[in-house]
Formats: structure tokens, C-alpha cells, sequence
């Protein structure tokens, strides 16, 4: 096994312990390697994800908060995490994210696996990017992603741009992305780039989409947008006193999930809700602190299907009279 390259000896070592079933002892001495090295192979093929784990939520018991939630605000389907509680929570924040996004990659598996040619519109933000890293197949190549949006950072993990590009890696299918800004200084140059033949060619696909993956964004200083310098100090306060408590898809809404009378809904590259009405929106929704603004973009209606963190879903449903 002198010449495997490290990579080959990690698949090597998981396809040996996962697929066939041999035990560490048995594949180290398949391999010729210590049992040391293997258990370190297993473990950085779980990492990198060339091997992926996948457990059903059917059986979680969390059914009555779903159907709940479900019966509520209209949904299609409801798909809650098992629930860490705040003591777990405090001490790994992104728990509920990486839940929540191999939760969201399962549903989307089982979407294209139905519809292989897809056309699948992608929202932004960490939870989809955790989506995007969960995904384990299968393979479509007839499927093809849209961003919603313009970039958001040059440099980013979350970036739309990115978070397209590996679902299309990973799927085998086609990304197409917006190649603009999110926001703009002015409405004027948003109208401007809008009417950009390179931006109305990838709106017209999107508009196609019979399957829309969206995020919520909470507006407080803990949000990705005021992190990454897109919004200020000041415009947050603005969108405060005009009532906004969220964005979604560059839109900044009130506790009933309606549009805020603030410029900055007029200066953001993005196709909104109401273009994709024939789509399934699927909201992903992870963590407390996304409480306030997911319960006010449920009560748009906007919303088809909910993939949400077991704690958040307890909560909501708890307010259910």
C-alpha cells in the first residue's frame, strides 16, 4: 500500500470498515497499516466528508410538534432536529446549524431523487452553507441551482456564489448565479443592473424554480448581514424604527412577515418571494436567536415547508393555542 496517496488510503480504509463491514482490526491488517492509523483515516473520511451519515427524523418524537406547527401556518411538511436543550446549546451554538443543514440536504435529496431535473433556487447564509456541505447525493445531473441573489463578500463561505457552486459539485448538476452585488448605494442602480441582459438571463431560470431553499436572518448585531459590514449601524436602527424584526432574500420584514417601508428593500439585488409562487420555499431555521424573525415570516404565509432546530420547534409550538 507504499503507493496510495493518503486520500486513496482514507477511502480505501472507509469503504473496508463501512461497506464491507470488517471491523478496525480487520482492516488495518487488510491495509497493512496499524489499527492507529485507520481509526485517524475513519475519522478524517467523516471530516471531509467522503463518508456521511444520515438518520432519520421520523422517529425522534417530535411528530406533535411538527404536525403542529404544520396545521399553524399552512405548511406542506414540517421536519424538526432533535432537540439539544439550552445546556447543550450554550456550549456548541453551531449544533443546531449543522443539524439543521444535514436536515435541509436530506430533504433536498429526497426532492431531486423524485425530480431530477429540478431547477432549485438557493438563499444564502450559514445554514445553507452547512446544506450545501451535508449533501451526500444522490448524483443529477439534469438538476440546475440559481442563486437568489447578488454576493454578498467577496470572500465568503455563506456567499451565494459559493454555496451554488459546491451543490452543483456535489450533485453533478448546473450553477447559475447573479452576477451583481446585494445590495447597492441607490434604487436607481439597482433598477440598472436588473435590466442587465447578464442578470435577466439567470432571473428567467429562476423564476423557473420548482424548489426554493431560504434562510431567516435575525436583525441584531449578531446577524451576518451587520457581521460582514453589508448594513450599518445606523441602517439597522432605521430598519428597527420602520418595525422590521428579519430578512429573508433581501427583504426586511415585520413581526407579520410583511415588507418595511425603508430604502434598503428598494437597493437589494434579489428575486423575492413572490416570484417563486409555483416553487416549494422550504425555510431552513437554526437556532433561538432566529425565533422572532422565522415566527414572523411563518405568519406571511410565504412559506411552504419548514426544516427547524427541535428546540426552536418546541417553542413555537408551545405558543400554538
Amino acid at each position: 500500500m507504499d503507493d496510495l496517496t493518503e486520500p486513496e488510503l482514507m477511502t480505501r480504509a472507509a469503504w473496508l470498515y463501512h461497506v464491507a463491514g470488517l471491523n478496525q482490526e480487520q482492516t488495518s491488517v487488510r491495509l497493512g497499516l496499524t489499527r492507529a492509523r485507520v481509526n485517524r483515516l475513519l475519522q478524517q473520511a467523516r471530516e471531509s466528508g467522503v463518508v456521511t451519515i444520515s438518520i432519520s427524523e421520523r422517529d425522534l418524537g417530535l411528530l406533535k410538534v411538527e404536525e403542529t406547527l404544520r396545521a399553524q401556518y399552512g405548511l406542506m411538511s414540517c421536519i424538526a432536529t432533535f432537540p439539544l436543550g439550552p445546556e447543550m446549546l450554550a456550549g456548541d451554538q453551531e449544533a443546531s446549524l449543522r443539524m439543521v443543514g444535514a436536515a435541509g440536504a436530506r430533504l433536498l435529496q429526497d426532492r431531486l431523487s423524485a425530480d431530477p431535473g429540478a431547477i432549485v433556487g438557493i438563499g444564502w447564509g450559514r445554514t445553507l452553507a452547512a446544506l450545501a456541505q451535508a449533501y451526500a447525493g444522490p448524483t443529477v445531473s439534469g438538476a440546475r441551482f440559481i442563486s437568489l441573489m447578488g454576493s454578498l463578500t467577496a470572500n465568503s463561505a455563506v456567499n451565494p456564489f459559493d454555496v451554488v457552486h459546491k451543490l452543483a459539485q456535489v450533485t453533478g448538476g448546473e450553477g447559475y448565479f447573479l452576477p451583481v452585488p446585494f445590495i447597492v448605494d441607490t434604487p436607481r442602480d439597482r433598477d440598472l443592473l436588473l435590466s442587465q441582459h447578464a442578470v435577466q438571463t439567470p432571473l428567467k431560470i429562476a423564476r423557473q424554480a420548482r424548489l426554493a431553499f431560504i434562510s431567516v436572518g435575525e436583525l441584531t448585531e449578531q446577524s451576518l448581514l451587520f457581521q460582514k459590514g453589508m448594513i450599518s449601524e445606523a441602517e439597522m436602527a432605521g430598519l428597527r424604527a420602520a418595525g422590521a424584526v428579519g430578512d429573508t432574500n433581501g427583504i426586511f420584514f415585520d413581526e407579520m412577515g410583511k415588507p418595511v417601508d425603508h430604502i434598503l428593500n428598494q437597493r437589494c439585488v434579489a428575486l423575492g418571494l413572490d416570484h417563486l409562487r409555483a416553487a416549494e420555499k422550504v425555510l431552513l431555521s437554526a437556532g433561538a436567536q432566529k425565533l422572532t424573525a422565522t415566527r414572523a415570516l411563518l405568519r406571511s404565509g410565504a412559506v411552504s415547508s419548514l426544516v427547524i432546530d427541535g428546540d426552536s420547534a418546541i417553542a413555537l409550538a408551545a405558543e400554538v393555542r
